[in-house]
């Protein structure tokens, strides 16, 4: 019975504020019992004795001390030297009782049960509250681990029990996107494996005994562009786990990397006037950076409709980020899907068949650049085609 009635946080946090109080208002009682005591305790009595002409004929003293109801005696010293016993009769209390709870003798009881009483009916509102919230966080992460990711604890307030929601709501929505994002990139990367796989078994049965150079190219093709898609799968998946090692960070000369990926495609590379080279340089791992620099060249070299590529290298305003801008003169991006470009699988309409595309290339810089503290955006190029900027911060 008693395991059950304090299994509740609330009542044992009431319980232990009532033990508190208890404690201190006993002792309190005590010390106030006790210093009554003394205050009401009776002090030995003179008396002097004096004839009709006042003059003094002898002294004494009482012989003990007494309270209301008990007769009082006196020892009697005359002048000359004769003493006598004299008792009074006891003193009547005329008074009226006090009520039990003013009664010095029982009033510390009384006390201590309405002190208790005050506070029980004042605490347990206030320490019901407080569980109140922390049981809500309870059911949440209750329903959170029976799957419901969408469950949110309430985090108003500003005391630790709402620092403590909003850190699980954080959390969840962490976890959530994650294993959204997780679900939907193994939906599409089944989708898209199916594609050349279902064209290299076309190919193999259609080949026959004398496999022609067109057929073997084809195979070829489509063996690349299933490494390609396996590969970005790969990558894409790790970006998303924030815990995973990506690599060393070092300091990276964007300038020298750009120059080397645009001479891979053989894209035009332009410093922006009064840029400072020291500017250039950013702080991540080199391997990442270089993947999404080359998947914009790509990207533009793919959409470009054979146009030159074009590439510049600057510093923002506040010359705290560096800035890399790829150009194309390709059919350009609507404004409307200009964010949506850069979800996993995802390919403007009627580009879904366009040579050597898998749908993650844009994905992946958005999650490379992000993992570095950058920005990446897709803009207008005047004139037509499209423009994709990454922002890093300086190194």
């Amino acid at each position: 019975m008693i395991k059950l009635f304090t299994r509740h946080l609330y009542v044992r946090i009431w319980l232990a504020v009532l033990a508190g109080v208890a404690v201190v208002v006993i002792a309190a009682g005590w010390a106030w019992r006790e210093a009554d005591e003394q205050r009401t305790q009776p002090l030995p009595r003179d008396v002097t004795l004096r004839d009709t002409q006042d003059q003094l004929i002898g002294t004494g003293k009482s012989l003990r001390t007494s309270r209301p109801g008990e007769p009082l005696e006196f020892t009697i010293t005359l002048n000359n030297g004769q003493q006598f016993v004299m008792e009074l009769g006891p003193r009547g209390d005329r008074r009226p009782s006090p009520p039990p709870w003013l009664d010095p003798r029982t009033g510390i009881f009384w006390l201590l049960g309405m002190v208790g009483l005050a506070t029980a009916l004042g605490l347990f509102p206030i320490v019901r509250r407080l569980t109140q919230r922390l049981e809500s966080v309870q059911r949440s992460v209750q329903r959170f681990g029976e799957g419901d990711l969408s469950a949110r604890a309430r985090d108003d307030g500003e005391d630790e029990v709402a620092d403590l929601a909003r850190r699980f709501n954080d959390a969840a929505t962490r976890i959530e996107q994650l294993i959204r994002s997780h679900k939907s990139l193994l939906a599409n990367a089944s989708h898209e494996l199916r594609s050349p796989l279902t064209r290299i078994r076309m190919g193999l049965e259609l080949m026959g005994e004398t496999p022609s150079p067109t057929a073997k190219a084809e195979i070829s093709r489509n063996i690349a562009e299933l490494d390609q898609l396996i590969d970005e799968i790969l990558l894409s998946s790790r970006l998303d786990a924030r815990e995973a090692d990506m690599g060393t960070v070092e300091t990276v000369d964007l300038m020298g990397l750009a120059a080397e990926e645009c001479a891979r495609v053989e894209a035009d590379l332009d410093i922006a006037e009064g840029t400072d080279v020291a500017a250039l340089t950013v702080r991540g791992v080199p391997r990442l950076l270089r993947r999404a620099v080359r998947n914009l060249l790509e990207n533009a070299r793919r959409y470009g409709d054979g146009t030159p590529i074009e590439a510049q290298l600057a510093a923002s305003a506040d010359g705290t980020r560096a800035v890399v801008r790829v150009n194309d003169r390709g059919p350009g991006v609507p404004a409307a899907l200009r964010e949506r470009i850069f979800e996993p699988f995802y390919r403007l309409p009627g580009a879904s068949e366009r040579e050597g595309g898998v749908g993650l290339g844009l994905a992946l810089v958005k999650s490379i650049v992000e993992r570095h503290g950058g920005q990446v955006r897709c803009e207008d190029r005047p004139g037509g085609g499209a423009s994709f900027v990454i922002e890093l911060p300086k190194g």
